[in-house]
């Protein structure tokens, strides 16, 4: 799998394609397993992008202004352009060869089999996370809407956070056994259109509610700026799914020009929107998410509450199935049996419920975790595998200048939301 050398340099990117070779007819790796190819039509890969951009993010991105200031808004737009040149970096890559269909096979396109364990290691733990996380949060946010309930299996008491965290992990399970983006596209249309409520309610809830766009802010506030920078980082984090989502497009010329500009302008949008409204709105009082501001007694604010919790289960299925086909190839004699691909699915869904019930601390530390492996995983290892591939770090220039630029932005960003983070730990303990 390694690039042709030319002259002490290597090709970054194929200038002739073959042809005679027809991609969209590969259904199985080199281990024997199915592969999902060339099957997903330009919209519902749009549907698929935006879903793992317009994440959870979209709620905290007012927190962000608040904390950093209105001059804060930059850096959001900023780490946009980075990321967005991020993932065309990983488009790059994949051109190289047409075997890499993941995020791992381009870490060990660049770096051998060290390079494929580190990828694997930092894009399989945030994904693990995340998907975590998405439990968490629907059974933090259904508790303080139902604090009363609760139920007995066994013996075992189970309160209202743990039973809401179970029934989420369950009422998810389904969505997990889907087979291929195509079929995934359709809930990842309802996590787009829950952003878009969301928003649109937010909105009325300020025009038409009685809140009002009364809150000033600051100009800038330096020592908001860490907490802004990383959460402006974490709404940006789906580059290990990009790969997967490339490897699946049935037009794959498509995936840089189209779907990244498409994806990245519609959420940068979002977020900007969301982040200038709850700012407007709430001032400084503004809360790490601003449902948690919201009167409670309007309809457009139970709206926006209730809508919030379809974004995680729209979005879990999405997350975890880089991490299902890595488990499924670890099989080669069994990966194609529908029997043991529903029982890895099954697995998968259920540790993550497990961890979500039993680790202390965790929000915190899955923050922290985040913030380190996601700057990782979204703007380091791009640019270094490219680097290591193209070969242009052998010849100074233009977009080297510019790597290293993003290298050093996601370094600080990285560090700003770890260190955070532990403080938070910290003030938890």
């Amino acid at each position: 799998m390694a690039p042709e050398q030319l002259d002490g340099f290597s090709l970054a990117f194929p200038l002739l394609h073959d042809e005679s070779q027809n991609v969209e007819d590969m259904e199985y790796s080199s281990t024997g397993c199915k592969l999902d190819l060339g099957s997903t039509s330009f919209f519902k890969t749009c549907f698929n992008g935006l879903n793992a951009l317009l994440g959870i993010g979209i709620l905290s991105v007012p927190y962000a202004l608040a904390s950093g200031g209105w001059l804060s808004l930059m850096l959001l737009f900023v780490i946009t352009l980075a990321t967005f040149y991020t993932g065309l970096l990983l488009q790059r890559c994949m051109d190289v060869d047409l075997n890499i269909r993941t995020y791992p096979d381009i870490g060990e396109q660049a770096f051998g089999k060290k390079g494929r364990l580190m990828v694997s290691i930092f894009m399989y733990l945030e994904l693990y996370l995340v998907a975590t996380g998405f439990l968490i949060l629907e059974g933090d946010n259904l508790h303080n809407l139902f604090p009363m309930v609760g139920f007995e299996i066994f013996g075992q008491v189970i309160d209202g956070r743990q039973s809401f965290i179970l029934i989420s992990g369950l009422v998810i399970l389904p969505s997990v056994c889907f087979y291929n983006l195509n079929m995934l596209s359709y809930i990842s249309a309802s996590g787009v259109f829950a952003c878009i409520i969301i928003l649109g309610s937010i909105l009325w809830t300020g025009v038409f509610d009685g809140v009002g766009f009364h809150g000033k802010g600051t100009t800038l506030n330096w020592k908001g700026i860490p907490t802004a920078f990383s959460l402006y980082a974490f709404c940006y984090c789906a580059h290990p799914v990009f790969p997967t989502l490339y490897t699946s497009m049935r037009k794959k010329n498509q995936f840089s020009t189209v779907i990244l500009l498409v994806c990245f302008i519609f959420c940068t949008i979002a977020y900007a929107a969301m982040a200038v409204l709850g700012y407007l709105m709430f001032g400084s009082e503004v809360q790490s998410q601003i449902t948690l501001n919201l009167p409670i007694e309007k309809l457009s604010s139970r709206v926006a509450i209730y809508t919030t919790l379809v974004n995680p289960i729209s979005k879990y299925a999405l997350m975890v199935a880089p991490i299902v086909n890595a488990t499924e190839n670890c099989f080669p004699n069994y990966c194609n049996r529908r029997s043991f691909s529903l029982l890895i699915r099954t697995a998968l869904v259920f540790s993550t419920i497990i961890v979500a019930l039993t680790v202390p601390f965790f929000g915190s530390l899955m923050s922290m975790v985040v913030a380190f492996s996601t700057v990782t995983g979204s703007i380091l290892l791009p640019c270094l595998c490219y680097l290591k591939i193209s070969g242009i770090y052998h010849k100074f220039g233009i977009e080297l200048v510019i790597m290293i630029g993003v290298m050093l932005m996601g370094t600080s960003a990285g560090i700003m939301g770890t260190y955070t983070s532990i403080v938070e730990i910290i003030g938890q303990l």
